[in-house]
């Protein structure tokens, strides 16, 4: 029986709160990693640490930390590796979204989607860097999308962001594979979250309005993927969670879709 274990190891998680982000750290925690539940909201991340320690009988620790901030993603990977001991897998999950058309695509809107889903992968990644050499072995894990792999109208932030990570990924893959550090991304397709949700009375007027929110989601998702379901967040979890295990160690560099088929077209 495959077995993933993941005792001794410290993961770092962007974006845990909620989402894709707390099924990799609930994934990571179930083998046993210690859990650094990070995000914006101080409240909801404690909230999650707590109740992550309580399922799985793992040590966590919530930190708040604004990843479009350098220093301050600097000072929580040192503070999550000095409060653990160390660190040994990084999930960069943080992310937003904004859809408009091009033409009318707000400025600002676009820095904030850079920033956040593209910027603070390099930033929290450099400064996980060294204390993933210290132990000789590391995971780097990337949340993309499979808009990281294709394009979509009215989504030009996010999908440049996500072609971004994707080739990022591979650049950290190529300057870690001789210190035991993997990087790889996840490309999910439509997951069911807060993200994709809030996307919809956006998506349901760039349609032209006339059409349920309901209905725009299941146009601008479901109508591209092959399998006409939503994907569960713990399947992308799980895929973090053997990413991130000693079973994985020749797989670096990659963008592994789990898409239902999106990107296959």
């Amino acid at each position: 029986m495959l077995s993933i274990d993941l005792h001794d190891r410290v993961s770092f998680v962007t974006g845990a709160a909620r989402g894709i982000g707390r099924a990799c750290a609930e994934a990571l925690a179930q083998a046993g990693s210690a859990i650094a539940v990070v995000d914006l909201d101080a409240q909801v991340a404690q909230g999650t640490a707590q109740e992550i320690a309580a399922r799985h009988g793992v040590v966590t620790r919530a930190y708040t930390c604004d990843v479009r901030d350098p220093e301050a993603i600097r000072r929580t990977v040192d503070r999550a590796a000095q409060e653990f001991g160390a660190l040994d897998h990084l999930v960069n999950n943080a992310g937003v979204q904004f859809v408009a058309p091009i033409a009318e695509f707000p400025d600002e809107k676009y820095a904030n989607v850079r920033a956040i889903d593209l910027d603070s992968v390099f930033y929290a990644s450099k400064a996980a860097w060294p204390h993933l050499i210290a132990r000789k072995r590391g995971r780097i894990v990337n949340i993309a999308s499979v808009q990281g792999l294709i394009g979509s109208p009215f989504k030009a932030a996010y999908v440049a962001a996500k072609h971004g990570v994707v080739g990022m990924t591979k650049v950290l893959a190529i300057e870690g594979a001789e210190l035991g550090i993997t990087a790889n991304a996840i490309c999910p397709g439509a997951v069911m979250t807060d993200l994709v949700r809030g996307q919809a009375a956006g998506l349901a007027a760039s349609f032209g309005g006339g059409i349920s929110e309901e209905a725009a989601l299941e146009r601008a998702f479901l109508d591209a993927m092959p399998t006409k379901r939503f994907i569960e967040t713990s399947e992308v979890g799980a895929l973090c969670a053997f990413l991130c295990s000693d079973y994985a160690m020749s797989i670096t560099g990659a963008p592994i879709s789990i898409d239902g088929g999106w990107a296959a077209h």
